[in-house]
């Protein structure tokens, strides 16, 4: 029916409450600060073992191991299949204990993420502490050290180091948890208004345990001291202070101000205007009851609300099996009467008595239990999973904001459920009378059934007996915790999950962390250092032993006796007295210096402002600090394409109605294809730009004449047309005109934005989707005079070429990514007829087609849709069913009850919209660029260049994949495409298929090919390049064929897997990852991407404009692709390099120290004396020699960042792996011994002739002094080889190797001055006034150093590296045109340009509206939507597919018009048909579906049975 046109100034409802839905409340400081505190929480929801189920695995979540499990005080339920919750009924007795208590004991809302209390934080943390085996190592040498009969001289001073790495590991930990403790209980004290006074069967008393009482006690006495110290320094601060000074500081107090434990985060809304039951308002605690109508009908009279209060009904649609609708009975007026509406009931029972005592009241978060009821206001968090009874809004839809849950910004509309709407006062919660059976805790946030069930009591009989009424609850009809109300006045619901088993809690496990290459092997270094230092302790206490047992020697007169009395005991002390006098060979400050190093690294990326990405503010965020080194030896990168590769911003560019195709757009695919094809691609694009813009102003043109569209803003357009503005003016007759009307109109009805409108002199109409796909669909219909105005409560507004028309949404069929379609019923407002429309896949679609119908306009389809696809366009098939009121009547009984059943359900609704979705009739298709990031060219060319090898795993079809990847520099018209798709999943096929490619490249696939191919890490020629599908896929990762395949992907430059799911992409990575033993690095911006994400050594995620699904998983967020040539090639080269060189130099530098202390032992038996004093021993680690290796690991560079990315080469060394080695490791060793025999011996050799005697009579010869000689000369060699093997030599790395030299010198005169050193007294006048220690000390580093200064001289003079290359070219001035150049790699313009680019060329600062990143194998059809409709289920979004409108099929649509001739011929099409009929063979024999060739044999296969199988289905729902 029409309705009328409205103005400006009196804007009709649905518009207006659509934009007010839209628009950003700002939050008060207390808001923020409750959205930090929820985005801190929940910042790593997605995990591995938490991903949602469009991700291709079942989210499986054992909350039990989750961190924020703090201890059993928090309460737990017990393993169930599922929950029932009784409101206001008695619990039956099968769910009572012999007390008569729940035997069901749900969860408290109360959450910990904090891991300590402050009576558990010293013996936890210790515990936590001591899993580090270093740390239990040092623990067992200071035990040791404080027995006297193992020869410690200061045992107390021994525990220092291991003191104090405890003290600040403690320190960092406590004020970290600090931190979530504050957090936690901000968020446990939130407000929220809870019915009090009200009898919850469901949860008993809560029995507080005698310990949960203590650690209650103990945080509040220390809260009090707390508060009373920070009381007291204010008080001594204002006492100095005059009154009016203080006037400014101190809060005005208020006459309402009360001791409450907790304050709101919110403002008071004391401005609310409410009313409250007569019974509550005596109630002074109470919350008042309000209702308040929505904000935009204010001030308007009531014929605006008959339309403007309309919002779309439930997901699924429920009708009470015994109210439902009687079939039509065939005759013609009875087509034309409009449907009756439907019985919902309510939970109310009017003739219940009640006490009146029930009210809301402001509680704590930690107070809600299972079954309660709350209420909840606008800008509220939700404190539990709540089942929503009602709302502010007439129709019960309110609107939630889920960015903690899933990092989606946009409104999503959840509606209550329809027997509840009625409850809105706290007497209307005392009245109801229900049960929710509900499934049981479940991670999946995008899935949840529940059933409602009472008993409705006759309104006109009190005595007559109630009729059982059931109504299903899901995922639309909950909020869960964590999500934002926006837009709505309030929220009353029933708590069906609280605390941890929530959805969100569930979800809040943190991802499993990854170790990084070198950590895995470093442990083997360790334990060859433990292997080293058994044997030299077991040596001494063996030597020790044997050498008491043999008598008659020097140190049986000098010695006053054995300490053990006998050789084997005196040879076990020995062992244990060697432990800690070597126990520098395994070093306590390494593991510390690398965990410093890594911050340093993950700091410097977070710093890194070339890889900053202003349009949405956010910078390279490091999640995983500790794998920065595995960045630097990536092999493989495996990319999705949609929002990864393109900016996931959607544009309609072309389409295809009643076999005429339209739009004229030149594609960066196109441009790829004809580069491929040895066209100018330049000339070709500025030619293609000109005729776009002509077209455009003569498009524009000539659709004002049609209808002056009041919504069509000339900057906005993308869809290029103007023969369909023609055509839709009749120009090529009525038939055309019809379709391409029908076509659009579709279009706009098929989808649920929300629709935001800003009123002015040309209103203005945007829209808010979940996908920018979605959004480029509607946004087209409104250029073409098809505008979404707003919904109502069964249909959609459109304003349909200046007339405004409403059409009622019956049902809405899901979309997901097995269906890969959707369809929605419609009922006509011109001739109350029934159609079903349904777009989805061109496979899926033609397969359902009616047979025998349509021929000339199926072939001309799908050769338009396969044009479309290798243009690089996604394609999209629209069809239609008309269905008769007989068989609506009767399919609508099944699926409600697929709707109402609990288990299961999805699967029920499958089958039942399977059964409907047959006989269709075809009406055209539609086309959609998705256009490249800027500088992904140039980034894949550069990975390239280093060795990197970029495989593409995505969910589109072969030839868009192809097109893509010639316009991105990965495909070459050089390469010899292989394009592998095995038919009928035979793995014979396919195993043959292997052999014969395997072939051309000589090989067989055996082991030993590959054994080669592990150590072979040269990039492939690019001479091959493979692209497989989804189906041949599953094949070849077969156990039998996997081997094969691999070999056979390494000889190719580039893979392509397309039409790949989730799983399929983890496995790919999986299988490189393992079978070739190389680094991989996984990159993605949506959920289908985490699988593959976590599944690679590194990964990496694109923050979106509004999706965070991988960043949330990865573990290196950057915003834009062309970004990773500088996290890859600057970042991840430099903290490999740093990191290998670190480690070997901190295992070398600990040899010297130690071996020479065994050199020693030699000479005195191995009695485990010490040569020199303890403290060198102890401070060697830790003080002398830490600072210089650290700094190398933070700043050293070999080349600068610019270099580094103008020589991509240069990173071929971490591809080898050959700055980390074994062999390297054991040089580093040997180097270290080596070193040791000269500190020691030359000294030795000094002291040997006893000649030592200073002018004052006094000697040095001592074992004391001598420990000076070797110890200061030992530190300084160690201190200048870290700096030999130091690439740069700038001021701080001299000042820190000069301070650490200093340093030794400075401790021996400071400790040696006093008298407590003993026989280290004034060690230092006495060592240091010999000439002999200088000379000593100078020949010793020069004789030290001299092997590795000269091994290093001849490799860089006859046996150079690159970087040595390089870097003499840097000295010759051959890089000075860097200096001032960019330091990262400028992308490149375009060289195609579409028609978006024509029409922004005057707002070049103006950027397209960013909707959010959607999954590759979810959106090859059309987006998820958000608000909900009839019976929609999306595994993304639960909201699904759209209502789509169409006007009817008629018979003329199968034969293609007549076309007058034009002016011109149509560029795009004309253009593109021969580049396609010249490619035609290779794409035909990819077989992909987007072929027509395939089309037409898929075509119908689904139909050649009746697809109305009511009897079966329904005997199927209801076992």
């Amino acid at each position: 029916m029409a309705i009328q046109q409205h103005s400006d100034t009196n804007v009709s409802t649905p518009i207006k409450r659509i934009r007010w839905a839209t628009q950003r409340v700002t939050g008060q400081s207390g808001r923020r600060k409750r959205v930090s505190i929820m985005d801190r929480l929940h910042k790593r929801t997605a995990s591995a073992e938490k991903k949602r189920e469009s991700a291709g695995t079942d989210s499986v979540v054992d909350s039990n191991t989750a961190e924020t499990a703090e201890g059993s005080d928090e309460g737990s339920e017990p393993e169930i299949k599922h929950r029932t919750i009784y409101f206001n009924l008695p619990l039956p007795d099968e769910a009572k204990d012999e007390d008569g208590r729940p035997l069901t004991e749900f969860g408290r809302n109360k959450i910990r993420t904090a891991k300590y209390t402050p009576l558990s934080f010293v013996p936890k943390n210790l515990w936590f502490q001591f899993h580090n085996v270093a740390n239990v190592y040092f623990l067992f040498i200071t035990i040791l050290a404080f027995f006297s009969i193992f020869g410690a001289s200061n045992p107390g001073l021994g525990s220092v180091p291991l003191i104090v790495i405890l003290f600040v590991t403690a320190v960092k930990d406590g004020i970290e948890d600090y931190r979530r403790t504050i957090l936690d209980n901000e968020l446990n004290n939130s407000p929220v208004h809870r019915l009090v006074d009200y009898d919850n069967v469901n949860s008993a008393e809560d029995n507080i345990s005698l310990w949960r009482r203590i650690k209650k006690a103990t945080s509040r006495t220390l809260v009090a001291a707390y508060g009373r110290w920070k009381r007291f320094r204010k008080s001594r601060r204002s006492r100095s202070k005059e009154f009016a000074e203080r006037a400014l500081d101190e809060p005005r107090q208020s006459t309402e101000t009360r001791p409450t434990p907790r304050t709101s985060l919110y403002s008071t809304r004391s401005g609310r205007a409410s009313y409250q039951s007569a019974r509550s308002q005596s109630e002074q605690n109470s919350i008042p009851m309000i209702e308040v109508p929505s904000p935009t009908l204010r001030g308007l009279s009531q014929s605006h609300l008959d339309i403007g209060a309309e919002r779309p009904e439930t997901a699924f649609s429920y009708n009470d099996g015994a109210s439902g609708i009687e079939a039509s009975n065939g005759d013609a007026s009875a087509a034309l009467k409009p449907p009756p509406t439907r019985s919902y009931g309510s939970l109310i029972d009017p003739y219940k008595s009640i006490t009146g005592k029930a009210r809301f009241k402001k509680d704590r978060w930690k107070s809600v239990v299972v079954g309660d009821f709350v209420r909840l206001y606008n800008n509220d968090q939700v404190p539990a999973d709540v089942v929503i009874l009602s709302t502010s809004d007439p129709d019960g839809a309110c609107y939630v904001e889920t960015k903690n849950l899933d990092g989606e910004t946009n409104l999503k509309v959840r509606q209550a459920l329809h027997s509840g709407r009625q409850v809105k006062h706290a007497r209307d919660c005392e009245k109801t009378e229900f049960v929710i059976e509900s499934e049981a805790p479940d991670a999946n946030l995008y899935r949840y059934s529940g059933v409602a069930r009472w008993k409705q009591r006759d309104s006109l009989d009190p005595d007559a007996p109630g009729m059982e009424m059931a109504e299903p609850i899901s995922i639309h009809n909950v909020l869960l915790r964590g999500c934002s109300l926006r837009n709505t006045d309030w929220v009353l619901g029933v708590v069906v999950f609280a605390g941890q088993q929530t959805k969100i809690m569930l979800n809040s496990g943190i991802t499993p962390s990854k170790r990084s290459r070198i950590s895995r092997e470093l442990n083997w270094n360790v334990i060859y250092n433990f292997v080293i230092l058994f044997i030299m302790c077991l040596v001494s206490g063996i030597v020790q032993g044997v050498t008491w047992s043999q008598g008659n020697n020097s140190f049986n007169y000098f010695e006053f006796g054995s300490i053990g009395g006998s050789p084997p005991l005196d040879g076990f002390i020995t062992f244990w007295t060697a432990l800690i006098l070597f126990q520098n060979l395994v070093p306590i400050s390494l593991y510390i210096s690398l965990e410093i190093i890594k911050t340093a690294q993950a700091f410097f990326i977070y710093s890194d402002t070339f890889m900053y990405y202003d349009k949405i503010d956010y910078p390279c965020t490091p999640k995983s600090w500790n794998i920065s080194d595995d960045v630097g030896q990536i092999e493989y990168i495996f990319s999705d394409k949609t929002g990864t590769l393109t900016q996931n911003v959607m544009e309609f560019k072309k389409c295809t109605i009643n076999g005429v195709p339209y739009g004229e757009a030149y594609t960066e695919a196109q441009a790829g294809m004809q580069k491929r094809q040895g066209v100018n691609v330049e000339e070709e694009s500025v030619r293609a730009r000109e005729q776009i813009a002509r077209d455009k102003e003569k498009m524009l043109e000539e659709s004002r004449k049609i209808h002056p569209n009041p919504y069509l803003y000339d900057e906005d357009v993308t869809f290029v047309a103007p023969d369909f503005v023609m055509d839709l003016g009749g120009l090529a007759g009525e038939a055309q005109q019809k379709a391409n009307a029908h076509f659009m109109l579709a279009l706009a009805l098929c989808h649920t934005v929300i629709s935001e409108r800003t009123p002015g002199d040309q209103p203005k109409i945007d829209f808010k989707a979940q996908s920018p796909d979605e959004a480029a669909l509607v946004a087209t219909a409104r250029d073409c005079g098809f505008t979404v105005l707003g919904r109502t409560n069964e249909g959609i507004i459109l304003n349909v070429l200046g007339e405004e028309k409403e059409y009622k949404i019956l049902n809405t069929l899901e979309f997901n990514s097995t269906r890969k379609r959707m369809s929605a019923i419609i009922r006509m407002p011109e001739d109350n007829r029934i159609l079903l429309f349904c777009k989805g896949a061109d496979s899926i679609i033609y397969s359902r087609l009616r047979s025998g119908e349509q021929p000339e306009l199926r072939q001309s389809t799908a050769e338009h849709l396969e044009m479309f696809a290798r243009e690089g366009l996604r394609t999209l098939c629209i069809a239609q069913r008309e269905l008769s009121d007989e068989e609506y009547q009767l399919w609508n009984k099944e699926h409600d009850i697929a709707a109402a059943a609990v288990q299961d359900r999805e699967d029920k609704l499958e089958l039942v919209a399977d059964s409907i979705e047959r006989e269709l009739t075809l009406i055209g298709g539609t086309a959609i660029e998705d256009r490249l990031q800027d500088g992904v060219p140039d980034t894949i060319a550069l990975l390239g260049d280093a060795g990197i090898k970029l495989w593409v795993l995505t969910g589109d079809k072969v030839e868009t994949a192809i097109n893509i990847g010639f316009s991105c520099n990965l495909l070459t018209n050089d390469m010899d495409l292989i394009v592998f798709k095995i038919e009928d999943d035979d793995m014979a096929v396919a195993e043959r298929e292997l052999d014969k490619y395997l072939a051309q490249f000589n090989m067989t696939g055996s082991d030993v090919e590959l054994k080669a191919a592990r150590k072979n890490h040269e990039p492939p020629a690019a001479t091959h390049a493979i692209v497989i599908d989804g189906e041949t896929l599953k094949l070849v990762l077969h156990e039998d064929l996997r081997q094969k395949f691999l070999l056979l992907c390494k000889q190719c430059k580039s893979v392509l897997c397309c039409r790949v799911s989730p799983a399929q992409k983890a496995a790919v990575v999986q299988m490189v990852k393992s079978g070739l033993d190389v680094m991989t690095m996984s990159i993605g911006d949506g959920a289908n991407d985490v699988a593959m994400i976590q599944e690679a050594d590194v990964g990496v995620g694109i923050a979106g404009e509004e999706g965070r699904q991988a960043v949330m998983s990865s573990d290196y967020a950057i915003g834009q692709f062309r970004f990773l040539q500088r996290l890859v090639l600057v970042h991840g080269r430099w903290s490999y390099r740093r990191l290998g060189e670190t480690i070997a130099n901190f295992f070398y530098k600990n040899m010297v120290w130690t071996v020479a202390l065994f050199w020693y032992q030699l000479y005195n038996n191995f009695d485990g004396s010490y040569l020199v004093d303890y403290t060198y021993i102890l401070l060697y680690n830790l003080a002398f020699t830490s600072l210089p290796i650290i700094l190398m690991g933070i700043l050293d560079q070999d080349v600068s960042d610019k270099v580094a990315l103008a020589v991509p080469q240069l990173y071929r060394r971490g591809i080898e792996r050959k700055e980390w080695t074994q062999t390297k490791f054991w040089i580093y060793m040997f180097d270290g011994i080596y070193q040791s025999l000269i500190c020691f011996y030359m000294t030795y050799l000094l002291f040997a002739p006893a000649t030592f005697v200073t002018a004052s009579g006094q000697q040095v010869n001592d074992t004391t002094r001598m420990g000076v000689y070797v110890g200061c000369s030992a530190i300084v060699v160690v201190n200048v080889y870290v700096l030999l093997n130091t690439y740069r030599w700038d001021w701080l790395m001299l000042l820190i190797v000069s301070i650490s030299i200093l340093l030794i010198w400075f401790w021996t005169g400071v400790y040696g001055a006093f008298t407590s050193a003993n026989a280290f007294y004034k060690a230092a006048p006495q060592v240091f006034g010999q000439l002999s220690f200088w000379v000593n000390g100078l020949l010793t580093v020069i004789v030290c150093l001299l092997p590795r200064f000269t091994s290093k001289a001849l490799q860089k003079l006859f046996w150079p590296r690159d970087v040595d290359i390089i870097r003499e070219q840097i000295r010759q001035g051959k890089f000075d045109h860097l200096i001032d150049g960019e330091t990262v790699v400028a992308p490149k313009e375009s060289s195609s340009a579409g028609s978006s680019d024509v029409s922004r060329a005057s707002k070049a600062d103006k950027q397209p509206a960013r909707a959010v990143d959607v999954d590759d194998d979810e959106r090859p059809i059309y987006p998820p939507s958000v608000a909900p409709t009839a019976n929609t289920h999306n595994l993304r979004s639960q909201n699904g597919s759209d209502g789509t409108e169409y006007t009817g099929h008629r018979e003329s649509y199968e034969g293609r018009p007549i076309r007058p001739s034009f002016d011109r011929p149509r560029p795009s099409y004309d253009r593109m048909r021969p580049s396609m009929d010249k490619t035609r063979p290779s794409f035909e024999a990819s077989r992909d579906f987007t072929s027509a060739a395939l089309l037409t044999r898929v075509e119908s296969s689904q139909c050649h049975t009746r697809s109305m199988r009511s009897t079966d289905i329904t005997s199927s729902l209801r076992e």
